[in-house]
């Protein structure tokens, strides 16, 4: 495996070349994928999806566009720190400073955008219903599964929201072409966080390249093309590194704030919850590497800062002072992980640009702990709890409605088999770009691969709903008015 090197990496190329330009237009290629992203209609989208409560009447809380705004933020800001101190070391250059922050700051934006509603539960149902369906479906009186092959079963059944980015991005956002949005092959290389198939997929492998799917069969050919013109065959890009440190970062501190918003815990529960280290791994008073020791001293200094925030909000006689708190003891947060992350990257650097690199940043950097409590504990006190619970079960039995409706149909369109009324409406609500992407892949294709783009369409249909969309619609399908 060889070195991977900036020049190949930072390749601005496109599927498609663009037929004309714009005299006096400065900007870089990348610069210009910023402008394509924020102007599109998908993007647009990520106002109505869920980041995690689900159809909350609340304007505090986080959407996946709010979100994404904070990923892409964070992103160009460990790009600058990781690459300042790069060249500090002659490992790197202001030029190339300056693209990595053009493509982490897109990446950003973009990295949710093929999420289905009802945020990661979405993702879930969707696995689900393929799990426990798929091998009661027929084609012309034969098992679907007997048609599809390994793969096309596997794309199915480990449904992953990344896949569904990387096709929606260079197909289904349709404007001029089958290229979809048309971005550059650095910028999409960044966003394929599983250089693997999802017949290569195991969770438990060491190497974190290999814990999901990054393309379906469908988009085999695009992912080549990205990651032959990169130079990244076969390895993560270096910069997913540190798009997927923005996203943990962002999350991990944002669940924590929305949650203590809306009274799911409160400043004396996270208090107690972090300064009780039950929720990481490492404890005190253990004899262990420097590394661990800066790691337990990270996290002691994150616990005194939460209560310096609080004992800051009494003296100003704030009204909600652990609310308060816990607002401004997040930024702090953000920042030492940041730091963490950005510093993780540097030390490492080495092995990611040849590709044996095999962890996220956060975990193997000084803030490991304080991340990882975060983790839990929103898992334990908000992902847990009856009301989100609740609201799973809705979300999980709108997105089965569609499924149940919509697979079987798409199934039928090229069996002769008659349409039940339901299931025929619903087929004439896809997107015409998507039927219309469909037939263009599908022609001089064999029957079972037609049929696997027919089940595809059915998943761009639903992930491209919004939270309400898919609420409302089904409520009138079902006949609530």
């Amino acid at each position: 495996m060889s070195k991977m090197n900036w020049e190949q990496l930072l390749c601005g190329e496109r599927a498609r070349t663009s037929s004309h330009s714009t005299a006096g237009d400065q900007r870089s290629e990348f610069q210009k994928d910023y402008h394509r992203i924020i102007s599109s209609a998908s993007f647009r989208r990520l106002q109505d999806k869920t980041q995690v409560f689900a159809l909350d009447r609340s304007d505090f809380v986080r959407t996946r566009l709010t979100h994404s705004l904070e990923v892409s933020s964070f992103a160009k800001s460990l790009g600058q720190m990781a690459f300042n101190a790069l060249i500090e070391q002659g490992k790197a250059t202001p030029d190339i400073r300056e693209k990595c922050c053009a493509i982490l700051e897109c990446s950003g934006l973009l990295h949710d955008i093929g999420n289905p509603p009802f945020g990661h539960f979405g993702e879930d149902s969707i696995r689900g219903w393929f799990t426990h369906n798929l091998g009661k479906l027929r084609f012309k009186g034969r098992p679907v599964t007997d048609l599809l092959n390994d793969q096309m079963k596997n794309d199915l059944t480990h449904f992953e929201g990344n896949a569904q980015a990387l096709r929606l991005l260079t197909k289904l956002h349709f404007l001029v072409d089958e290229n979809g949005m048309n971005l550059t092959y650095a910028l999409l290389n960044t966003l394929i966080k599983y250089p693997v198939s999802s017949c290569e997929t195991n969770k438990s492998s060491p190497d974190i390249k290999f814990h999901k799917m990054g393309y379906y069969l469908a988009e085999e050919e695009n992912f080549r093309s990205i990651t032959t013109a990169t130079g990244a065959v076969g390895c993560r890009y270096p910069l997913t590194y540190l798009l997927e440190a923005a996203d943990d970062i962002a999350y991990k501190t944002a669940d924590i704030e929305d949650a203590v918003k809306k009274g799911f815990i409160g400043y004396d529960t996270l208090l107690a919850d972090l300064k009780s280290g039950s929720f990481i791994t490492k404890k005190y008073g253990r004899k262990s590497r420097s590394a661990d020791d800066d790691d337990l001293t990270v996290y002691k200094e994150c616990i005194a800062k939460l209560e310096e925030k609080y004992n800051t909000a009494r003296e100003l006689n704030l009204e909600d002072p652990g609310l308060n708190a816990v607002q401004n003891w997040v930024v702090s947060v953000q920042s030492r992980l940041l730091l963490g992350a950005s510093e993780s990257f540097v030390a490492n650097y080495d092995k990611i640009m040849d590709g044996t690199f095999r962890s996220d940043l956060l975990s193997v950097s000084a803030a490991n702990s304080i991340a990882e409590a975060l983790s839990r504990i929103a898992l334990e006190r908000v992902f847990r709890s009856r009301e989100i619970m609740r609201s799973e079960l809705t979300e999980g039995h709108i997105i089965n409605f569609y499924l149940d409706k919509l697979v079987p149909a798409a199934i039928s369109l090229e069996s002769g088999e008659p349409l039940d009324p339901v299931s025929d409406r619903l087929l004439l609500m896809i997107s015409s770009n998507y039927r219309r992407i469909y037939e263009h892949f599908a022609m001089w294709q064999d029957e079972a691969y037609r049929l696997y783009l027919r089940i595809l369409l059915v998943t761009d249909f639903v992930c491209g709903m919004t939270d309400s969309y898919a609420k409302r619609t089904y409520q009138e399908l079902i006949g609530i008015v």
